[in-house]
């Protein structure tokens, strides 16, 4: 798929007086783009974009004027408050003052998928808090100041819940999923096999919901219906597995085993074994 970029936002990135600090730009991430950055005082108006825009204010407070051909709608956005706007959807707004921000682009797509084909609208919001969505959007800017190729599955997981999220209490009107069955064992062992497999590698949830012939959104609450994990931390437990018995069995240098089982350097291999282990990577091969 293609990565979503600059030119799938709705322009305010573009802006002289919008100065980025870090951008997903170059990760590969398909349906979401994320950037970071310090914004000065400015009055534009935007063309439609087929992404819905979400920023969160990480300071002021400041004032926020907002609408479609005209400004029609004001308020002072206090730090965590959120500002939405959909897809498709033509832009005024006037910023008030300087002001750094977290933007987070989500395809349209994304959101449908977790409608399960039922058409939703992001309705358009200003000032606006959500705790749940503040902290998946620190969390994807997280990633993004710490990026390393194994986060694919897990920025995948969390752009899902992002989009069920917004269905659930940011549309125009309230959509119901219901609950869903489990994998079956056939797509489960699918699954398995395919991240076995792929261990050292970043590994999209699209590749993923591929092998079991459901969307993205679906495959991901049918995974965590079977498992009782969400497909990233499920992934993360194999590539541990498969450490462990590496360390316990072999003489393979650690830095080796490490992105031979899909961690970015011996480093983080050693702090994922003590958050799930609670032991160091040195500690295992003695005990082996």
């Amino acid at each position: 798929m293609t990565e979503l970029g600059l030119l799938d936002t709705n322009g305010v990135l573009r802006l002289p007086w919008v100065l980025p600090d870090r951008t997903s730009a170059g990760l590969g991430w398909d349906r979401l783009y994320v950037s970071t950055q310090r914004e000065r005082p400015y009055r534009a108006t935007f063309d439609p974009a087929g992404t819905h825009q979400l920023i969160l204010h990480l300071n002021g407070p400041v004032t926020v004027r907002r609408g479609r051909a005209r400004l029609t709608s004001s308020q002072l956005v206090p730090p965590g408050g959120l500002f939405l706007h959909p897809a498709g959807c033509q832009l005024a707004v006037e910023l008030g003052g300087q002001l750094d921000t977290v933007h987070v682009y989500l395809a349209d797509q994304a959101l449908q998928d977790s409608a399960e084909g039922r058409p939703v609208e992001l309705a358009e919001e200003l000032g606006v808090t959500d705790p749940l969505v503040e902290q998946l959007m620190l969390a994807l800017d997280g990633v993004v100041r710490q990026w390393q190729p194994a986060a694919r599955t897990y920025v995948d997981h969390l752009g899902g819940l992002l989009a069920a999220h917004l269905v659930r209490t940011h549309s125009t009107g309230r959509v119901v999923v219901p609950s869903v069955a489990g994998l079956t064992d056939r797509q489960l062992a699918r699954v398995r096999e395919l991240m076995a497999s792929r261990l050292a590698e970043p590994l999209p949830l699209a590749d993923l919901a591929d092998v079991t012939g459901l969307s993205v959104s679906q495959f991901t609450r049918r995974f965590r219906a079977a498992t009782g994990l969400a497909p990233h931390r499920f992934l993360v437990r194999l590539r541990v597995d498969a450490a462990c018995r590496l360390l316990r069995s072999g003489s393979l240098p650690i830095a080796e085993i490490a992105a031979s089982c899909g961690f970015s350097h011996q480093e983080h291999l050693t702090r994922v074994l003590r958050a799930q282990v609670g032991t160091t990577p040195a500690a295992l091969r003695r005990a082996g």
